[in-house]
C-alpha cells in the first residue's frame, strides 16, 4: 500500500508539471510568428502611367547639382488586414564581404539626407497598393558620380531597402587598387578599394608561381560585389590544390569598366612544418646522443689517477726524486 509520503511527493510533482505547462516561457512573444498582414506587403518603384517602366529593380535618378528629382514607392498590401509602414531614406555601403548594406538611424550624409518621402508614415488598407511620392535634393556643392542610397520601408519588426541609384552630372573617374593580398594555408585574402566616383563590377584574374614553375591560373572572372565609390571591402580567394612545400609568389589583377585596374604580389612560403619539426627534434636527440657517447668514450680511456686527490701522478714522481736526493745529502 502506498505510503502518504508517496501521496504526498506524486501531489506535488502533479502541481509542478501542471504550474510549468501554464507559464509562458520568458521570450515567446518575442519570437512569434509574423503576423500574415505584416509579412504580406511588399515595396517597389511604381509603375509610371504608361506600365513601360513595370518591374524596375531599383530607383535611377541622374541630375546636376541644385537640381530636385521625384519618383514614386508602390507599397501593396496584399493581405486582409491594413498595414502601416514607416518610410525613411538611408546611404548606402559595402558591409563586411562586399554585401550591399545601407545605413541606419541619422547616420546618412549623402542620398539618404537628400531624399524626402511625401509621408514618414503610411497606413495602406487591405488588398491595397499606396504610391508615395518622394524627392532628392542634390545640394549644390554636391560631388559628381554615383551616390547610392535607398528608402527603408519598415512595419514591425520587417524591413524592405528599396535601392536608390543616384548619379550626378559631372565628370565621372573609375579607379580601384588591389591591397594587403596575404596567403594564409589554402587562401588567398585581399583588399579592394574603390578610389573612383563610380560603382564598379570588378573582374578578377588570379596567377601563382612557384620555384618549379607555374602552381595556379585563373582566368578572369566577374565578382559577386558591387564596389561603391570610396568604399573598401576584405575578400578572399580558396586555393584547395596549395603546394606543401615551395616558396610562392601570388599576383592579383583586377579590372572593371571604365579603365579601372589595379595589381599587387604577394609572397609566402609554404613549409610542412610538423614534419620539419619532428625532423629537428630527432636531429637534436641525435647530436645529444652522440656527443653524450664520445664523452662516455674519452671517460673509459683516461689513465687511472693515483696520485691522489689535486696531484697527478708527473708531480708525484717529481716529488719522490727531490726527496731521495735531498736524503743522499744527509746521509
Amino acid at each position: 500500500m502506498p505510503s502518504p509520503t508517496g501521496h504526498a511527493a506524486r501531489l506535488v510533482l502533479a502541481v509542478l508539471l501542471f504550474t510549468f505547462a501554464m507559464t509562458p516561457v520568458a521570450g515567446a512573444a518575442a519570437r512569434r510568428p509574423t503576423p500574415a498582414s505584416d509579412a504580406s506587403w511588399t515595396a517597389q518603384p511604381a509603375v509610371s502611367g504608361s506600365g513601360m517602366d513595370g518591374g524596375r529593380p531599383y530607383f535611377y535618378l541622374e541630375g546636376p547639382p541644385g537640381t530636385v528629382l521625384q519618383d514614386r514607392l508602390s507599397v501593396t498590401n496584399s493581405g486582409t488586414a491594413p498595414v502601416t509602414v514607416r518610410l525613411r531614406g538611408a546611404d548606402a555601403y559595402n558591409a563586411e564581404g562586399g554585401d550591399f548594406a545601407v545605413r541606419g538611424g541619422k547616420g546618412s550624409t549623402g542620398t539618404g539626407a537628400w531624399l524626402r518621402t511625401a509621408a514618414a508614415e503610411v497606413t495602406v488598407p487591405a488588398r491595397t497598393r499606396a504610391d508615395v511620392p518622394f524627392s532628392v535634393t542634390v545640394p549644390t556643392g554636391a560631388t559628381p558620380g554615383d551616390h547610392p542610397g535607398a528608402i527603408v520601408v519598415r512595419s514591425g519588426d520587417r524591413s524592405v531597402g528599396v535601392r536608390v541609384q543616384l548619379r550626378v552630372g559631372g565628370p565621372t573617374l573609375a579607379a580601384l587598387t588591389v591591397e594587403d593580398v596575404t596567403v594564409s594555408g589554402q587562401t588567398i585574402h585581399y583588399t579592394l578599394v574603390n578610389r573612383g566616383n563610380t560603382e564598379l563590377a570588378p573582374r578578377i584574374t588570379v596567377g601563382a608561381d612557384g620555384v618549379f614553375g607555374t602552381l595556379l591560373r585563373r582566368e578572369a572572372r566577374t565578382l559577386p560585389v558591387e564596389l561603391l565609390p570610396g568604399q573598401r571591402v576584405r575578400l578572399s580567394e580558396p586555393w584547395r590544390d596549395a603546394p606543401a612545400l615551395d616558396s610562392v609568389t601570388v599576383r592579383l589583377r583586377v579590372t572593371a569598366a571604365g579603365g579601372a585596374h589595379g595589381e599587387a604580389t604577394a609572397r609566402a612560403a609554404f613549409v610542412p612544418w610538423a614534419p620539419v619539426t619532428g625532423g629537428a627534434l630527432l636531429l637534436l636527440a641525435a647530436v645529444a646522443a652522440g656527443g653524450y657517447a664520445y664523452r662516455l668514450r674519452r671517460s673509459r680511456r683516461r689513465p687511472p689517477d693515483d696520485g691522489g686527490p689535486g696531484q697527478s701522478s708527473g708531480d708525484q714522481r717529481h716529488s719522490e726524486r727531490r726527496h731521495l736526493v735531498k736524503a743522499g745529502a744527509e746521509s
